[in-house]
């Protein structure tokens, strides 16, 4: 008896631990993402699929349907191209960023963030120190991207969302196809995977 409540205690120590390192991860993600978008991430939720998700403000339903819509169609060419790791929804932690622009230079709808133009200063994409970008990836393990916030056009998001994650799936099975798509600024775009 003094085996199995030793063995107990062991166990709720261990996952407690285990809790706690994951909220340290948590944390350290969110402040990744509020130090890329100067937002505060006061939402948290999960797709019905399992994805963890912070946002600006409440996602609606049909936002999360599309982030899980987004993974569905990776995971799917991911695996049409050989690659296995990483393919799981509670894999992917997703930031609902406060939208910088909501129309492109066309007029056209395009919810975005601006971010520092970096590898873009003095590209065609550099807005004076800073570019528009459909999404962002914050971390590779776990996988970790920012998307602005979308009113409608929500395949845009499921497009947004499948693109931000070939960049994760290459990174964590196939090291030089990431390195010669990682930086758009040399030309490439998405998809990456087809």
């Amino acid at each position: 008896m003094r085996a199995i409540v030793f063995l107990i205690v062991i166990l709720f120590a261990a996952s407690g631990f285990g809790a706690a390192a994951a909220d340290a991860q948590s944390r350290s993600l969110v402040a990744s993402a509020q130090r890329v978008t100067g937002d505060r991430f006061g939402y948290s939720a999960s797709t019905p699929r399992g994805v963890t998700v912070y946002a600006v403000n409440p996602p609606s339903r049909a936002m999360l349907d599309a982030i899980d819509r987004g993974l569905t169609d990776l995971f799917a060419v991911a695996r049409k191209n050989g690659y296995g790791r990483g393919l799981n929804y509670q894999n992917f932690t997703i930031f609902i960023a406060r939208a910088d622009r909501d129309r492109d230079s066309a007029g056209g709808y395009s919810p975005d963030i601006a971010v520092g133009a970096a590898q873009y200063a003095g590209s065609v994409y550099d807005q004076g120190g800073y570019v528009y970008a459909a999404g962002m990836v914050i971390s590779f393990n776990p996988g970790a991207f920012v998307i602005a916030e979308h009113t409608r056009d929500l395949n845009r998001v499921s497009d947004v969302v499948r693109f931000e994650g070939e960049h994760i799936v290459l990174y964590q099975n196939d090291r030089r196809r990431y390195q010669e798509t990682a930086d758009h600024s040399r030309g490439g775009g998405h998809p990456i995977l087809q």
